[in-house]
């Protein structure tokens, strides 16, 4: 029997080609807000690989939200085996010395607490599951080395590591958590908040030489859900932009 996956924000980039990479033989609950025709185009991927999929829509930046969702999922399931939880954004770039309450509210209302959130209500779904249960999140690399105009964004995936260490502790041996770290990875995330010529410098500036694809973190991501001794952990894909 396959498994039965939510991957929040699936319509583009990482959401999307996680979505395609654990299609075959699985069941995929695909939540998206504004990419409508993109994750139509996702689903219809996600059946040719011998999967099937199921879309929700949702704006999970605010607890009623979150909450009319995952009532939507358990109307369609008894259970699910894997949440992903990859919905977040950077929204805008601010300088510390001229932070605003609302922008604060607004990053970690769509990176931390739609996730916490999500992941406290599926907790009963993941606990019914007979099929290894789990958890990944999405973190970035800039909790390691900050991100001038973008550290209301980093303290927001900080936040997500933390929140995740304690999901490992907590809800062990029953359900597994764990993160991936992304470096700079070359989606439609970045052509919003970050220019040509950031994009060229991160690349040069890189050990490989380049930015990451939305692949290079499915299959990290894949590797989460498949092996069943991984837990707690915080898996950096990121080309060597940084190394511990």
């Amino acid at each position: 029997m396959g498994k039965i996956i939510f991957i929040t924000g699936a319509g583009t980039g990482i959401g999307a080609e996680t979505a395609r990479i654990l299609a075959p033989g699985n069941m995929l609950f695909l939540h998206y807000n504004v990419s409508g025709e993109s994750v139509e185009q996702v689903k219809k991927e996600v059946e040719k690989l011998g999967g099937k999929a199921c879309l929700l829509q949702a704006d999970i930046t605010s607890e009623i939200a979150c909450v009319h969702l995952v009532s939507r999922l358990a109307e369609e399931v008894d259970h699910i085996d894997v949440l992903v939880n990859n919905a977040g954004g950077l929204v805008q770039r601010q300088a510390t010395d001229a932070l605003q309450w609302d922008l604060m509210e607004k990053i970690f209302a769509l990176n931390t607490f739609s996730l916490m959130k999500i992941s406290s209500l599926c907790i009963p779904l993941l606990r019914k599951s007979s099929q290894d249960p789990n958890i990944v999140n999405l973190s970035s690399v800039v909790v390691r080395h900050g991100g001038p105009t973008a550290t209301i964004y980093a303290a927001a995936k900080g936040a997500v590591d933390v929140f995740t260490r304690g999901l490992a502790r907590e809800l062990a041996p029953k359900i597994r958590a764990n993160s991936v770290v992304p470096g700079v990875i070359d989606t439609p995330f970045h052509k919003k908040v970050s220019t040509p010529e950031q994009m060229k410098a991160w690349a040069s500036g890189n050990p490989l030489g380049r930015n990451g694809m939305p692949v290079n973190i499915a299959q990290a991501i894949k590797l989460l859900v498949e092996d069943d001794f991984i837990n707690g952990t915080s898996i950096d894909i990121n080309g060597g932009l940084n190394i511990r």
